[in-house]
């Protein structure tokens, strides 16, 4: 570490500073469906969520490596393109945590950093291979797969437990949940807290400090990992409250089969060193287990705004991060303008952000931003309800019944059946 220059220095903290805003972003990933459940109170829950995140940091380099030595070529490449890179990641997560949208902080940084190295070296310094095979095709496969998973583990879930009371197995998917959002946790820790690893190691080496080729070394693996930590210990409300509220209503069935698709999806591609987006596979689950379940809804204006950011992510702080390398070409005072508009960038969010708070004590409620409880289903979740088998025997409780009753609209039935007509 003696060798670090101000520049590195400057560098590793930013990178730190992203690992943070990750955290926070993407608190709802794993806790979303807890709180909304109620199998957690919110503080409990990102409490929990942050000590998983920090213990999942150390069980894996594999993502770090592919971040370090697989999207862009190293040779050539200077520390300033890496802080270039950092600032577009994280003014597009501060952006999108502003509209309460889970977009994707691995693909914000991927964006940024290929911005910024082509605006340096050109497209000759990207690896298009890599970025095909490790980032483009896990981001369109992961959320279909871990949908997928939720949508027929939802369905497995209340076939078995059809003939029993549904108050008593609600109690114990709750339990399940609280086990099935820790392994969530401990994914989202072990692949996502490895890319600020990757982006630090970047920059050492960059810097000659490391040599190409090198993991991450212990100090990295620490620091990155307390930075998510605390990022998600602070809790990130508005986009916890669109993953728990926002896509769809979720019973404790449906939570707990969400939640463990999602971590399996994740832990299994952190193994191979595929570096997808733990918010994509988070939410595709989501909107697969309210799929899953007869008469559920996913209200597909929220859905669709999360694909509009999904689709954005990658040019937008790719966009951010060529202009910020182009300030940072300039010299030190180009670096110090990045780093000025970065801060005010950030503080103009933040000051936004304060109109409308949205913390632990009303991340639950459904009146202050959220979606409205009942959107009328559209073609594809009426197609969806048509083939799921309904719960029977004391499955449908009455407390179940005035779940789906209040969770579906129907714009001419009436409240208490929706498939009479409304009388005059």
């Amino acid at each position: 570490m003696e060798h670090i220059t101000l520049l590195l220095g400057i560098v590793i903290v930013t990178a730190l500073v992203f690992d943070f805003t990750n955290g926070f972003h993407d608190t709802a990933n794993a806790m979303a469906t807890t709180i909304s459940t109620g199998a957690l109170k919110p503080k409990t829950a990102v409490a929990m969520s942050a000590v998983l995140n920090l213990v999942g940091a150390f069980l894996s380099v594999e993502v770090a490596k592919t971040i370090s030595g697989g999207i862009v070529n190293e040779d050539g490449l200077k520390t300033e393109v890496i802080f270039a890179a950092l600032v577009g990641a994280i003014l597009w997560n501060l952006l999108t945590w502003l509209v309460g949208l889970p977009s994707s902080s691995s693909h914000a940084l991927f964006g940024g950093l290929i911005g910024a190295a082509v605006m340096s070296m050109g497209w000759s310094s990207i690896n298009g291979g890599t970025v095909v095979t490790k980032i483009l095709i896990p981001a369109i496969a992961a959320p279909l797969v871990a949908g997928i998973a939720a949508t027929l583990a939802t369905r497995l879930t209340y076939r078995i437990g059809r003939n029993t009371d549904t108050k008593a197995t609600a109690k114990g998917y709750r339990t399940g949940q609280i086990a099935s959002a820790g392994l969530v946790s401990l994914a989202h820790g072990t692949n996502d807290a490895q890319k600020t690893m990757g982006i630090i190691t970047l920059a050492l080496i960059t810097g000659g400090v490391l040599n190409p080729g090198a993991n991450p070394p212990m100090w990295v693996i620490v620091s990155a990992g307390v930075a998510i930590a605390l990022g998600t210990y602070l809790g990130g409300w508005r986009i916890i409250r669109t993953m728990g509220k926002g896509l769809t209503d979720l019973a404790p069935q449906q939570g707990f089969a969400a939640q463990t698709s999602a971590a399996t999806a994740i832990l299994a591609s952190s193994h191979i060193g595929f570096s997808l987006s733990t918010t994509q596979v988070c939410s595709g689950a989501v909107m697969g287990a309210g799929l899953g379940r007869k008469g559920g809804v996913v209200r597909w204006s929220t859905a669709t705004r999360m694909f509009v950011a999904w689709g954005l992510t990658l040019p937008a702080a790719g966009l951010v991060g060529a202009g910020a390398e182009f300030l940072t070409k300039q010299g030190p005072w180009g670096v110090g303008a990045t780093a000025a508009l970065l801060v005010i960038g950030s503080a103009v969010i933040w000051t936004l952000s304060r109109r409308n708070a949205v913390d632990h004590t009303n991340v639950a409620d459904d009146e202050i931003g959220a979606a409205p409880a009942a959107e009328p289903a559209g073609v594809v979740t009426t197609a969806m309800a048509a083939v799921t088998p309904p719960p029977t025997g004391s499955a449908v409780a009455s407390a179940d019944v005035d779940f789906v009753k209040a969770t579906i609209a129907s714009p001419t039935g009436t409240a208490a059946d929706p498939a009479r007509p409304a009388t005059v």
